[in-house]
């Protein structure tokens, strides 16, 4: 069974990166420049926060971190948004106000928005696109598969949906009251819903491909939508680690957009 290792994967591309930021520096320019934008100080989003600020140091990109007051983030993203001298805006979910969360996201600059959210840019969803290196990087070929997503959330599900039927792929999309039991009969099953230990053993058939891209804060650990059971079966084709699956390689599409922009990649 093949671990589905994101962290591994990560590497080559942040080994690359390093590269063209030190590239960057050399001639003289400024260095590329993040910022994440958030209400929320969960531990959770504190964890998606610090790796962000690690990743960046890592590869040489200034990464700010703006906590700002609920009331105060359509001002603070649209004074990032207008700054020449930031190459990628990223409004860290959930906010503490999910209402809040279409009308903030839309003010994200389109050439900015290096997570995809608002869907004016050329950007992808950040979280599928991972998921779509990952299961390339393990050549899994998704052709011909019957294909489940679980959870259908403007940050992982929809978008990979969206991006899987543009591509001719089979998939069905299972929502809050859908049969899960159902899951048997899908060769390979994505979940991103942030509910701890949802996807059981025995919705899983035999010889699938399993991606967890769900997480959430359980006695102050990180966990994901799949029980462990499923990782502990031995006639699974592939499967995300609990740690270190789909989420290093989401880090990775971020800044591989923020050193995009750097370089005046994005129209």
């Amino acid at each position: 069974m093949k671990i589905l290792n994101g962290e591994e994967l990560v590497g080559f591309v942040k080994a690359r990166q390093v590269r063209v930021v030190a590239e960057i520096l050399a001639s003289g320019e400024r260095a590329p420049k993040l910022v994440i934008v958030r209400d929320n100080d969960s531990p959770v989003i504190n964890k998606y926060v610090e790796l962000k600020q690690q990743y960046g140091k890592d590869i040489g990109v200034e990464v700010v971190d703006a906590k700002v007051q609920t009331e105060e983030l359509k001002e603070v993203v649209r004074k990032y948004s207008r700054d020449a001298g930031v190459d990628g805006i990223i409004v860290q979910l959930p906010l503490l106000e999910p209402e809040w969360t279409d009308a903030v996201v839309s003010l994200i600059a389109p050439e900015k928005d290096v997570d995809g959210l608002s869907g004016k840019g050329e950007f992808d969803s950040a979280t599928a696109t991972a998921i779509n290196w990952l299961l390339a990087g393990y050549d899994i070929d998704l052709v011909g598969k019957k294909i489940a997503v679980v959870g259908y959330g403007r940050l992982v599900g929809k978008p990979l949906v969206r991006m899987w039927r543009a591509a001719g792929h089979d998939v069905t999309v299972f929502r809050r009251g859908s049969n899960l039991s159902e899951l048997v009969n899908f060769e390979v099953v994505v979940s991103a819903t942030g509910m701890a230990g949802l996807i059981e053993s025995k919705m899983i058939r035999p010889g699938a491909v399993v991606v967890d891209a769900g997480t959430a804060s359980e006695d102050g650990a990180m966990v994901g939508d799949v029980e462990e059971a499923v990782r502990e079966r031995t006639d699974l084709v592939a499967i995300t680690p609990r740690v270190g699956g789909v989420g290093p390689l989401t880090v990775g599409v971020l800044f591989e957009g923020v050193v995009r922009g750097s370089k005046g990649l994005i129209n």
